[in-house]
C-alpha cells in the first residue's frame, strides 16, 4: 500500500461558542486506504466529516488533500477538489428522477462531465450500485436502501479522490445491511480511498484497514480494527467504567 497521505487532518478543532465539539484531532489517510472513524454518539465524528467536506470551517488546524489546503474553502470548491460524501440522512433532489440525481453528481463533481457524457456516466454509476433499471423512477418510489444507493451513485459520479461515508449503513435491516456491506467492500476492492463513519462493528472489522476512535471530541486510539476494539480505553468509552 502506498502510505503517502491523500487526506491529512492536522490538529483540527471545532468550537461552537463554549462547546468544543472536536479537539486537536490529527490523522492521515493513505491512497487506497479505508479508514473507519468510530466512537460513541456525540464524540464529534460527524462534525469532523462536516469540516473535511466544508460544511463547517475548523476553528483551528489544517485539513489538506494531497497537500492542497481545504480548510479555508467552501463546500462546493472542496467537492471539485475531489472530496465526495454521503450523509446520515439521505439528501436527494426529490423533484428529479433517479438518473437526473446521479447526473447532477457528474456535472458538479470533481471531474465535470456534460451532456451525453454525463448521462452515460450516470448510467454507469447506477449500474455500479445495481440500480440502472430504475433510472427513470421518481425518488419517492424508492425503498430506503435504494435511496442510499442513489446517493452513493451520485457521489461516485463526481469521481472523488476521497469518499466520505457518514453512517451509510445506518437504518438498514439485516438483509439490506448485508447488501450494503458487500457494496462498500466492492469499493474497497476497487482501491478507492474512503473515510467511513460507522456504528456497525461487523462492518468496521470487515471493511477497514485502520480505525480512528473518538470520544468527547478527542482521538483516544488509532490502529487496526482488532487492536482498537480490544483497547480498554475504547471499551470504557463505549460501555462506561463499570461495564469496561
Amino acid at each position: 500500500m502506498n502510505h503517502r497521505p491523500v487526506l491529512s487532518v492536522q490538529n483540527v478543532s471545532k468550537r461552537f461558542g463554549g462547546l468544543v465539539a472536536v479537539r486537536d484531532l490529527s490523522f492521515d489517510v493513505a491512497n487506497h486506504e479505508m479508514v473507519g472513524v468510530i466512537g460513541p454518539n456525540g464524540s464529534g465524528k460527524t462534525t469532523m466529516m462536516n469540516m473535511i467536506s466544508g460544511l463547517y470551517r475548523p476553528s483551528a488546524g489544517r485539513i489538506s488533500l494531497r497537500g492542497r489546503r481545504l480548510s479555508d474553502l467552501p463546500a462546493q470548491k472542496i467537492a471539485r477538489e475531489g472530496v465526495g460524501r454521503t450523509f446520515q440522512l439521505v439528501r436527494l433532489l426529490s423533484g428529479l428522477s433517479v438518473l437526473e440525481n446521479v447526473k447532477a453528481g457528474a456535472v458538479f463533481g470533481h471531474r465535470r462531465r456534460w451532456g451525453r457524457d454525463a448521462e452515460d456516466f450516470a448510467h454507469d454509476m447506477l449500474d455500479r450500485v445495481g440500480l440502472d433499471g430504475l433510472s427513470d423512477a421518481p425518488i419517492s418510489s424508492l425503498t430506503y436502501i435504494d435511496q442510499k444507493r442513489v446517493e452513493l451513485a451520485r457521489v461516485l459520479a463526481g469521481e472523488p479522490e476521497v469518499l466520505l461515508l457518514d453512517e451509510w449503513l445506518a437504518g438498514l435491516n439485516p438483509t439490506e445491511l448485508e447488501t450494503g456491506i458487500e457494496l462498500i467492500h466492492a469499493l474497497r476492492d476497487e482501491g478507492r480511498t474512503v473515510v467511513l463513519v460507522e456504528h456497525v462493528m461487523d462492518a468496521i472489522r470487515a471493511l477497514c484497514d485502520r480505525c480512528v476512535v473518538m470520544s468527547a471530541g478527542k482521538k483516544i486510539a488509532e490502529g487496526t480494527p482488532d487492536d482498537v476494539l480490544s483497547d480498554r480505553e475504547v471499551i470504557r468509552a463505549y460501555l462506561g467504567d463499570d461495564d469496561a
